[in-house]
């Protein structure tokens, strides 16, 4: 079982979540009484998520190929986020952690007119941004230096651009990855969609090579959705025609998502290059 959950207050009016897997930090940008109702809120219905997800934890580890049909909110929402990709291996757990940032993000709403807020679900974010409104995100997947990723720049989303929600996934990241990338950024019209489709660009950013080092990812968690695919343990130094080739095939796959309007944007990064695809993330600079 999990320690119970707890909720502090961080500099800067933020609130930081934390039960089990789940750790978020969030902020709102409304009246103060709006503030206040939206913490209260938040306060009172976050214990609740966990357990909800728990009780239809096996049916989401199982890999979707049809609309299902589950009793949480946030169950459905990541069943409904996976369907429209699920031309490759996906389960719903692949939008677990944006799906959360929205339901937290619903819970806030609630409390009354709110100008702009964001629900940080460990670097998977759910945003709102009412008319004339605008958040500034910086992204940070570039490991080339060393363990902390580096800013490669900013991205500036305004309520006009439609979109609300913002992940990011890789090898790097705290959950597998079948592919060999640093890290992979998309923008969405929501954090579950974000989530879904950050994984699985991602897992695209893939190539054979000897400095890879891949396991069976039911030997590594014997509670994973993978089952026996083999996730990304190690990456070692890469030659160029190898980075080159794994993120081509990376941008092809988020063109298609791109295409298909599953995604307004992605930012790949390995080893010190970065492709960028969609325009709002023109701001960060490809690099070679």
């Amino acid at each position: 079982m999990w320690d119970k959950p707890s909720i502090n207050r961080l500099p800067g009016e933020r609130l930081h979540l934390r039960h089990g897997p789940i750790t978020i930090v969030l902020k709102v940008w409304a009246a103060p009484e709006i503030v206040r109702q939206a913490h209260r809120l938040v306060t009172r219905h976050f214990p609740k998520i966990l357990p909800e997800l728990a009780d239809e934890l096996a049916e989401l580890r199982k890999p979707i190929t049809k609309a299902a049909t589950f009793q949480s909110k946030i169950a459905q929402r990541m069943a409904d986020a996976a369907l429209p990709f699920a031309d490759v291996y996906v389960t719903p757990m692949a939008a677990v952690a944006g799906s959360v940032a929205e339901e937290v993000l619903r819970i806030l709403q609630a409390a009354g007119p709110i100008e702009r807020a964001f629900v940080n679900d460990g670097g998977d974010i759910a945003f709102h941004l009412e008319p004339g409104q605008a958040l500034k995100f910086g992204v940070a997947g570039d490991f080339s230096e060393g363990p902390t990723p580096a800013i490669n720049g900013t991205i500036e989303l305004t309520a006009d651009m439609g979109l609300g929600g913002i992940a990011t996934s890789g090898a790097q990241g705290r959950s597998f990855s079948l592919g060999v990338a640093d890290s992979v950024t998309v923008l969405a019209k929501t954090a579950a969609i974000a989530d879904v489709a950050a994984t699985l660009v991602a897992n695209a950013v893939n190539v054979d090579s000897k400095s890879v080092i891949r396991k069976p990812a039911n030997k590594l968690d014997p509670d994973t959705d993978l089952g026996d695919l083999l996730v990304t343990t190690k990456v070692g130094s890469l030659k160029s025609d190898e980075i080159e080739a794994a993120l081509a095939s990376g941008v092809t796959q988020a063109q298609a998502y791109l295409q298909k309007g599953l995604i307004a944007g992605a930012v790949l990064m390995l080893q010190g290059s970065v492709r960028v695809v969609g325009e709002p993330m023109k701001t960060i600079k490809e690099k070679r």
